[in-house]
Protein backbone atom coordinates (compact mmCIF):
# COMPACT_ATOMS: atom_id res chain seq x y z
CA UNK A 1 0.00 0.00 0.00
CA UNK A 2 1.32 3.41 -0.88
CA UNK A 3 1.74 5.79 2.02
CA UNK A 4 1.75 9.53 2.54
CA UNK A 5 3.95 11.25 5.06
CA UNK A 6 1.65 13.53 7.01
CA UNK A 7 -2.04 14.28 7.06
CA UNK A 8 -3.72 17.40 5.80
CA UNK A 9 -3.55 20.25 8.30
CA UNK A 10 -6.35 22.79 8.44
CA UNK A 11 -7.93 25.12 10.93
CA UNK A 12 -10.21 23.69 13.60
CA UNK A 13 -13.21 25.40 11.98
CA UNK A 14 -13.86 25.38 8.21
CA UNK A 15 -13.20 28.60 6.39
CA UNK A 16 -16.34 30.35 5.23
CA UNK A 17 -15.03 32.49 2.40
CA UNK A 18 -16.35 33.33 -1.01
CA UNK A 19 -15.06 31.40 -3.99
CA UNK A 20 -11.51 32.45 -4.84
CA UNK A 21 -8.79 31.29 -7.18
CA UNK A 22 -6.34 31.37 -4.24
CA UNK A 23 -3.56 33.36 -5.92
CA UNK A 24 -3.27 36.06 -3.27
CA UNK A 25 -3.20 33.45 -0.51
CA UNK A 26 -0.56 31.36 -2.26
CA UNK A 27 1.67 34.41 -2.77
CA UNK A 28 1.17 35.50 0.83
CA UNK A 29 2.11 32.01 2.05
CA UNK A 30 5.25 32.05 -0.11
CA UNK A 31 6.19 35.41 1.40
CA UNK A 32 5.75 34.02 4.92
CA UNK A 33 8.21 31.19 4.25
CA UNK A 34 10.91 33.58 3.08
CA UNK A 35 13.78 33.10 0.62
CA UNK A 36 15.46 30.24 2.52
CA UNK A 37 12.68 27.81 1.58
CA UNK A 38 12.22 26.53 -1.97
CA UNK A 39 8.64 27.38 -2.89
CA UNK A 40 6.70 27.79 -6.14
CA UNK A 41 3.17 28.96 -6.84
CA UNK A 42 1.30 26.54 -9.08
CA UNK A 43 -1.80 27.04 -11.23
CA UNK A 44 -3.99 23.94 -11.37
CA UNK A 45 -6.91 23.44 -13.72
CA UNK A 46 -9.89 21.60 -12.27
CA UNK A 47 -12.46 19.48 -14.05
CA UNK A 48 -15.59 21.43 -14.93
CA UNK A 49 -16.33 25.14 -14.53
CA UNK A 50 -17.06 24.69 -10.78
CA UNK A 51 -14.45 22.28 -9.48
CA UNK A 52 -14.79 21.54 -5.78
CA UNK A 53 -11.85 21.06 -3.44
CA UNK A 54 -11.75 21.12 0.32
CA UNK A 55 -15.47 21.77 0.63
CA UNK A 56 -15.46 25.03 -1.33
CA UNK A 57 -16.49 25.89 -4.86
CA UNK A 58 -13.77 27.24 -7.15
CA UNK A 59 -13.49 28.53 -10.71
CA UNK A 60 -12.00 26.27 -13.35
CA UNK A 61 -8.46 26.93 -12.08
CA UNK A 62 -6.97 27.43 -8.63
CA UNK A 63 -3.59 28.53 -7.33
CA UNK A 64 -1.65 26.75 -4.59
CA UNK A 65 1.84 26.79 -3.09
CA UNK A 66 4.30 23.91 -3.36
CA UNK A 67 7.24 24.09 -0.97
CA UNK A 68 10.07 21.98 0.38
CA UNK A 69 10.47 21.08 4.04
CA UNK A 70 12.18 18.17 5.76
CA UNK A 71 13.20 16.56 2.51
CA UNK A 72 9.76 16.33 0.90
CA UNK A 73 7.29 18.57 -0.94
CA UNK A 74 4.23 20.11 0.70
CA UNK A 75 1.04 21.54 -0.79
CA UNK A 76 -0.85 24.57 0.57
CA UNK A 77 -4.27 25.60 -0.76
CA UNK A 78 -6.30 28.29 0.95
CA UNK A 79 -9.50 26.33 1.58
CA UNK A 80 -7.87 23.14 2.82
CA UNK A 81 -4.59 24.11 4.46
CA UNK A 82 -1.32 22.21 4.14
CA UNK A 83 -0.64 18.55 3.44
CA UNK A 84 2.29 16.51 2.24
CA UNK A 85 2.57 16.31 -1.53
CA UNK A 86 5.38 13.75 -1.80
CA UNK A 87 4.32 10.13 -1.48
CA UNK A 88 7.66 8.90 -0.16
CA UNK A 89 11.01 10.12 1.08
CA UNK A 90 14.09 10.20 -1.13
CA UNK A 91 12.23 11.42 -4.22
CA UNK A 92 12.51 15.19 -3.79
CA UNK A 93 14.24 15.98 -7.10
CA UNK A 94 11.90 13.75 -9.07
CA UNK A 95 8.87 15.24 -7.34
CA UNK A 96 9.98 18.76 -8.19
CA UNK A 97 10.58 17.81 -11.83
CA UNK A 98 7.24 16.07 -12.36
CA UNK A 99 4.64 16.87 -9.68
CA UNK A 100 1.63 16.27 -11.94
CA UNK A 101 0.85 12.75 -10.67
CA UNK A 102 1.15 14.01 -7.10
CA UNK A 103 -1.45 16.71 -7.72
CA UNK A 104 -3.82 14.15 -9.19
CA UNK A 105 -3.28 11.90 -6.17
CA UNK A 106 -4.64 14.73 -4.02
CA UNK A 107 -7.72 15.23 -6.21
CA UNK A 108 -8.51 13.41 -9.45
CA UNK A 109 -10.29 16.56 -10.66
CA UNK A 110 -6.90 18.29 -10.99
CA UNK A 111 -6.48 17.90 -14.74
CA UNK A 112 -3.51 20.11 -15.68
CA UNK A 113 -0.94 22.32 -14.01
CA UNK A 114 1.76 24.94 -14.67
CA UNK A 115 4.15 26.94 -12.51
CA UNK A 116 2.97 30.52 -12.07
CA UNK A 117 5.30 33.35 -13.19
CA UNK A 118 7.80 34.33 -10.51
CA UNK A 119 6.87 38.02 -10.73
CA UNK A 120 4.79 39.34 -7.84
CA UNK A 121 1.13 39.67 -8.75
CA UNK A 122 -0.65 42.94 -8.04
CA UNK A 123 -3.36 41.07 -6.13
CA UNK A 124 -0.89 39.75 -3.55
CA UNK A 125 -0.96 41.52 -0.21
CA UNK A 126 1.96 39.99 1.64
CA UNK A 127 1.00 41.73 4.87
CA UNK A 128 -2.20 39.68 5.11
CA UNK A 129 -2.27 36.28 6.76
CA UNK A 130 -3.44 33.58 4.35
CA UNK A 131 -6.33 31.43 5.61
CA UNK A 132 -5.79 27.93 6.97
CA UNK A 133 -2.01 28.48 7.08
CA UNK A 134 -1.19 27.39 10.66
CA UNK A 135 1.45 24.94 9.37
CA UNK A 136 3.22 27.61 7.31
CA UNK A 137 2.85 30.25 10.03
CA UNK A 138 4.54 27.89 12.51
CA UNK A 139 7.46 27.28 10.13
CA UNK A 140 7.80 31.03 9.56
CA UNK A 141 7.71 31.65 13.31
CA UNK A 142 10.68 29.32 13.81
CA UNK A 143 12.76 30.93 11.07
CA UNK A 144 11.95 34.41 12.36
CA UNK A 145 13.04 33.37 15.83
CA UNK A 146 16.31 31.94 14.56
CA UNK A 147 17.06 34.96 12.37
CA UNK A 148 16.65 37.18 15.43
CA UNK A 149 19.19 35.10 17.36
CA UNK A 150 16.62 33.27 19.46
CA UNK A 151 17.20 29.82 20.87
CA UNK A 152 15.24 26.87 19.48
CA UNK A 153 16.56 23.44 20.37
CA UNK A 154 15.11 20.41 18.57
CA UNK A 155 12.30 22.43 16.95
CA UNK A 156 9.30 20.50 15.73
CA UNK A 157 5.82 21.06 14.42
CA UNK A 158 3.09 19.56 16.57
CA UNK A 159 -0.11 18.81 14.66
CA UNK A 160 -3.20 17.69 16.50
CA UNK A 161 -6.64 16.66 15.30
CA UNK A 162 -10.11 17.02 16.80
CA UNK A 163 -13.50 15.67 15.83
CA UNK A 164 -16.03 18.30 14.77
CA UNK A 165 -19.52 18.21 13.22
CA UNK A 166 -17.76 18.89 9.90
CA UNK A 167 -15.36 15.97 10.27
CA UNK A 168 -11.87 15.76 11.70
CA UNK A 169 -9.91 19.01 11.66
CA UNK A 170 -6.28 19.71 12.46
CA UNK A 171 -4.12 22.51 13.81
CA UNK A 172 -0.34 22.99 13.96
CA UNK A 173 1.88 24.80 16.47
CA UNK A 174 5.64 25.18 16.93
CA UNK A 175 7.39 23.44 19.83
CA UNK A 176 11.06 23.92 20.75
CA UNK A 177 13.47 23.69 23.66
CA UNK A 178 15.58 26.33 25.37
CA UNK A 179 17.98 26.27 28.29
CA UNK A 180 14.98 27.09 30.47
CA UNK A 181 12.80 24.22 29.26
CA UNK A 182 10.23 23.60 26.53
CA UNK A 183 8.12 26.27 24.86
CA UNK A 184 5.31 26.36 22.30
CA UNK A 185 4.18 29.08 19.91
CA UNK A 186 0.76 29.21 18.29
CA UNK A 187 1.15 32.06 15.75
CA UNK A 188 -2.62 32.39 15.43
CA UNK A 189 -2.77 33.43 19.07
CA UNK A 190 0.56 35.12 19.77
CA UNK A 191 4.22 35.04 18.73
CA UNK A 192 5.10 35.05 22.42
CA UNK A 193 6.36 31.59 23.50
CA UNK A 194 4.35 29.69 26.08
CA UNK A 195 6.37 27.69 28.61
CA UNK A 196 5.38 24.04 28.77
CA UNK A 197 5.83 21.71 31.78
CA UNK A 198 8.61 19.29 30.88
CA UNK A 199 6.56 16.18 31.57
CA UNK A 200 3.98 17.20 28.96
CA UNK A 201 6.52 17.49 26.16
CA UNK A 202 7.26 13.75 26.16
CA UNK A 203 3.97 12.75 24.56
CA UNK A 204 2.40 14.56 21.56
CA UNK A 205 -1.15 13.64 22.54
CA UNK A 206 -0.77 14.83 26.12
CA UNK A 207 0.86 18.08 25.01
CA UNK A 208 -1.78 18.66 22.34
CA UNK A 209 -4.63 18.19 24.82
CA UNK A 210 -2.92 20.65 27.17
CA UNK A 211 -2.49 23.28 24.45
CA UNK A 212 -6.02 22.89 23.14
CA UNK A 213 -7.58 22.71 26.59
CA UNK A 214 -9.68 19.69 25.70
CA UNK A 215 -9.68 16.20 24.18
CA UNK A 216 -8.06 15.44 20.83
CA UNK A 217 -8.43 12.64 18.30
CA UNK A 218 -4.73 12.30 17.47
CA UNK A 219 -1.38 14.06 17.21
CA UNK A 220 1.80 13.88 15.14
CA UNK A 221 5.14 15.67 15.10
CA UNK A 222 7.52 16.80 12.36
CA UNK A 223 11.11 17.61 13.31
CA UNK A 224 12.66 20.54 11.43
CA UNK A 225 15.91 22.45 11.51
CA UNK A 226 17.27 25.81 10.47
CA UNK A 227 17.35 26.33 6.68
CA UNK A 228 21.05 27.09 7.07
CA UNK A 229 21.66 23.75 8.77
CA UNK A 230 22.96 20.53 7.18
CA UNK A 231 19.62 19.62 5.66
CA UNK A 232 16.07 19.42 6.98
CA UNK A 233 15.78 16.20 8.94
CA UNK A 234 12.35 14.74 9.60
CA UNK A 235 10.53 12.39 11.92
CA UNK A 236 7.31 11.72 10.06
CA UNK A 237 4.37 9.58 11.08
CA UNK A 238 3.33 7.32 8.21
CA UNK A 239 -0.41 7.10 7.47
CA UNK A 240 -2.46 5.64 4.59
CA UNK A 241 -2.59 7.64 1.37
CA UNK A 242 -6.34 8.21 1.93
CA UNK A 243 -6.33 11.64 3.47
CA UNK A 244 -7.93 12.56 6.77
CA UNK A 245 -11.46 13.99 6.51
CA UNK A 246 -9.82 17.32 7.31
CA UNK A 247 -9.01 17.72 3.67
Amino acid sequence: MRTVLLAALVLLAPAAAAASDGLSSALAARSLLGPAIWARVVRIETAGPQGVFGGGAHPGAIYALVFELSGILWFYEESSGTQSLSLRTGSLDADKAAPGPLFRAIDRRFTAWSWAPEATDSRARHSQTPPNACFIESVASLFQRLSAGGEARAPRLLSYYVDTPFGQRGHTVLVFGTRDGVSAVDPEISERPMKIPAYLARDPRTLSAYLRGGPIAGARTLAISSPSGPGLGSQLAMIPRNRDPAG
